[in-house]
């Protein structure tokens, strides 16, 4: 223990923030392309009238079961709370640093290539007529092509647009997931010793993600296979995003951060997360 604890990096949070501050700068890019792809208008595709024979589009308006406001909530300021106790308890600035960072990119990746997606898609949502007209008994209106002419609300018209891929349910799913793999890395789930409560401590989060992405579908704001896009593109980019940091979950420093280019772990030494417990001068955490 002494050994490695003499050859490990120490680090301060100012040291961390300039070798990190490519990635931080990073960070506020994504908001700024974020908060662009909002503002830009969708491309309106074509909807004529033999769309609406099947009612696929035509389903009433609902309120949110789970609104817009309380995505950063569930996808960041939970996950937050973890990672934030886990300094408390081991006072470890790296894990701290690197979670965060990781974390963030993983929820503002997701979503600036979501929001990409859905501007240039410009899919129908499933509530698509009673936005454009106002309800689902308004008569509509086409033009000479044959292609709706909306009279609705011009906002949740611009809103309709925007079905493929499901916002909610990526964000959620690459916090939740995200959370999940902090999780799993922390109990080091992969040790062969197959301790069933810590597969459902990982599953939690992920079964929160999947009652979002359901409630998507029940409030008839997306299509199913909307929702399953997006939790696989959530899913993905919380994996990538949490490899910059950590190692394999099937590494035995599967609880360690990364903490430079070359590798090196943290070594402060926690037994109850360790691969063997009993042997915890050999395998610092």
């Amino acid at each position: 223990m002494a050994q490695a604890t003499s050859n490990a990096i120490s680090w301060k949070l100012e040291d961390l923030l300039k070798f990190y501050w490519t990635d931080w700068v990073f960070t506020g890019v994504l908001v700024a392309l974020e908060i662009f792809f909002n503002w830009i208008h969708p491309h309106e595709r074509y909807v004529g009238e033999w769309m609406f024979v099947t009612g696929e589009l035509r389903y009433p308006f609902k309120p949110e079961t789970v609104p817009f406001i309380l995505l950063p909530v569930i996808a960041l300021v939970v996950p937050m709370i973890f990672i934030v106790s886990y300094y408390i308890w081991r006072q470890n600035i790296q894990d701290l640093h690197n979670s965060t960072l990781g974390l963030f990119t993983a929820v503002l990746l997701t979503g600036v290539i979501v929001d990409a997606i859905k501007s240039g898609v410009g899919r129908p949502r499933p509530h698509f007529y009673a936005q454009c007209f106002g309800s689902t008994t308004a008569i509509a209106m086409y033009d000479g092509t044959g292609n709706v002419i909306c009279s609705g609300n011009p906002a949740l018209v611009r809103e309709a647009y925007k079905s493929f891929p499901s916002g909610h349910t990526a964000w959620i799913f690459s916090g939740m997931g995200y959370l999940s793999l902090y999780l799993a890395g922390k109990l080091e789930v992969i040790n062969q010793k197959y301790h069933p409560w810590k597969f459902l401590t990982i599953f939690l989060p992920l079964l929160v993600a999947t009652f979002v992405g359901i409630s998507r579908i029940n409030d008839y704001h997306h299509h199913w296979t909307d929702v399953l896009v997006g939790a696989i593109m959530g899913l993905g980019v919380a994996c990538f995003c949490y490899r910059q940091f950590f190692p394999s979950l099937w590494d035995e420093n599967a609880s360690r951060p990364f903490i430079d280019k070359q590798g090196d772990y943290s070594t402060t030494s926690c037994p109850l997360l360790s691969a063997d417990s009993s042997n915890s001068e050999s395998h610092p955490v």
